[in-house]
């Protein structure tokens, strides 16, 4: 095999699917979707095809689907819209472990005068339901909180959190992005407000998310332009992009459990089997109450970026949290507000799995991992 691929959170592989059905508005339906004319007009539909398809897979009404360029702009719009359109507020809501795309945001934020409350999160990654109740005051403009965490796979309990955000009348903003086509999602049945949403983490292309935006929310767009879906997000559609998002949409709104359960089987295997090999090997995160495709192990005493060229030099992808920074590697922001041993934490490693993942590539993996990583910790201080 030429390639064993284990970083499906980070990105998935295109589906056949997707891919024809994106190939005709790369070609020749090349109309602008704004135009009068019938070419114009047909890129409208099949526009609209794919955000009742995208709706669909959430339970939500295609008006509500808004599409972006992805995930981080979704983000950005849901927080920074919402606090466009209540402009006397001045107080967020959100935890330590999200994505850099609302981390980063808070963080500017509090530079511009705004006060962010992080709810923090046990050494198991899981929401403090009660710190989340108590943060939220007359003042808070938004609560923004993940699905899924994309490092670890941890669920959070966002129907518990709606209740609580609605209770005290604060819109909630959902980062689904990891969690989208993983679990089923039912917007009807839960007082969310918001809900990021991007294409290329189920099977469909990069460049092209949404953003659900309940009927009757209040939003202020931040881009100035045309009338392109609804004001909210001017600017021409990336048509081939949002026919590829509906139709992976449709691919995994039709995905049987049976998938899902083969899914957290191999990733099962590919975990026991590293904790069976190394006695140094610990499982980051709830092990029960995750994503079925995600497994976060840290290999205590080595590093995380050692261990992934080791593997991609063996073929073998794969991802950490961690980033490297003017020459030292600094565990991720997510394992640290989870308060884990640093010595673990500089050797974690996330393997994320798809429907595209096989037997034979787990157990390839488990096969090399040994030789792999013996050679990095005869270099270490594990014995």
């Amino acid at each position: 095999m030429d390639c064993i691929y284990l970083d499906n959170n980070a990105t998935t592989r295109s589906a056949p699917e997707v891919v024809e059905a994106m190939l005709p508005h790369l070609t020749d339906s090349y109309g602008n979707p704004s135009s009068l004319h019938a070419f114009g007009q047909s890129a409208q539909h099949a526009i609209e095809q794919a955000r009742e398809q995208v709706a669909n897979l959430i339970h939500a009404l295609p008006r509500e689907i808004v599409f972006t360029s992805g995930g981080t702009e979704s983000d950005n719009l849901a927080i920074l819209g919402t606090l466009a359109a209540y402009p006397t507020k001045k107080h967020i809501v959100t935890t330590p472990v999200e994505h850099s795309a609302v981390i980063n945001t808070a963080e500017r934020l509090e530079k511009q005068g705004y006060r962010v409350t992080y709810v923090g999160v046990d050494q198991q990654g899981r929401l403090d339901l009660g710190a989340f109740a108590a943060a939220l005051t007359d003042d808070t403009a938004i609560a923004s909180v993940m699905h899924a965490n994309n490092e670890t796979g941890v669920i959070f309990p966002i129907d518990k959190v709606a209740q609580i955000a609605a209770q005290r009348g604060v819109p909630l903003h959902v980062d689904a992005v990891q969690s989208l086509g993983k679990i089923q999602i039912d917007v009807r049945a839960m007082p969310i407000a918001l809900m990021s949403l991007s294409a290329h983490k189920i099977h469909g292309p990069k460049g092209v998310g949404a953003l659900f935006m309940k009927r009757g929310v209040r939003l202020r767009s931040m881009t100035i332009g045309g009338h392109q879906e609804r004001d909210i997000r001017p600017g021409t559609e990336n048509v081939a992009g949002i026919v590829g998002f509906g139709a992976a949409a449709e691919l995994a709104r039709h995905e049987t459990p049976e998938t899902q359960r083969t899914i957290a089987a191999l990733r099962d295997q590919l975990e026991s089997g590293i904790l069976e090999r190394f006695d140094y090997a610990h499982i980051n995160g709830d092990k029960t109450n995750r994503l079925n495709n995600t497994t976060n192990i840290g290999f205590e005493a080595l590093e995380a970026e050692a261990i992934l060229i080791a593997l991609s030099e063996a073929g073998i992808a794969a991802s950490s949290g961690a980033a490297c920074s003017s020459g030292s590697l600094e565990p991720s922001h997510v394992l640290k507000a989870m308060q884990i041993n640093e010595r673990i934490a500089h050797g974690a490693v996330r393997f994320s799995l798809s429907r595209y993942s096989t037997q034979a590539e787990v157990d390839a993996t488990l096969n090399q991992l040994p030789a792999l990583l013996s050679r990095l910790a005869a270099l270490s201080t594990v014995t």
